[in-house]
């Protein structure tokens, strides 16, 4: 029984897990003109980063809201838990500079 419990939970698991492509098309989708990296090692922990001209001006928590709103329902389900990096072309021109220097 709990063998076949077990099966059952990882069956449902693996169709929640989303791939990073699909992902990346949803911000693209609600952000125009992001430029969006999504990486996965297991497809239900995410890192993303995310440069957009609509994040200028925005505080750190305002940008992460606006992409949860590109993800809607699946943030907390399929979307486990995604560490998002969100700047403006400048702000990331800025931090490769930075890391080049």
């Amino acid at each position: 029984m709990f063998c076949y419990t077990l099966r059952r939970f990882e069956q449902k698991a693996a169709l929640l897990n989303m791939d990073p492509a699909e992902i990346k098309t949803l911000i693209e989708n609600g952000l125009v003109g992001a430029q969006v990296s999504v990486f996965s090692e297991d497809n239900t922990h995410y890192a993303a980063l995310i440069i957009c001209a609509d994040f200028a001006g925005k505080r750190p928590i305002a940008r992460h809201q606006m992409i949860y709103q590109c993800l809607g329902q699946r943030m907390g389900n399929e979307i486990h838990a995604m560490s998002i990096r969100a700047h403006t072309a400048e702000e990331w021109q800025e931090l490769q500079s930075a890391a080049d220097g």
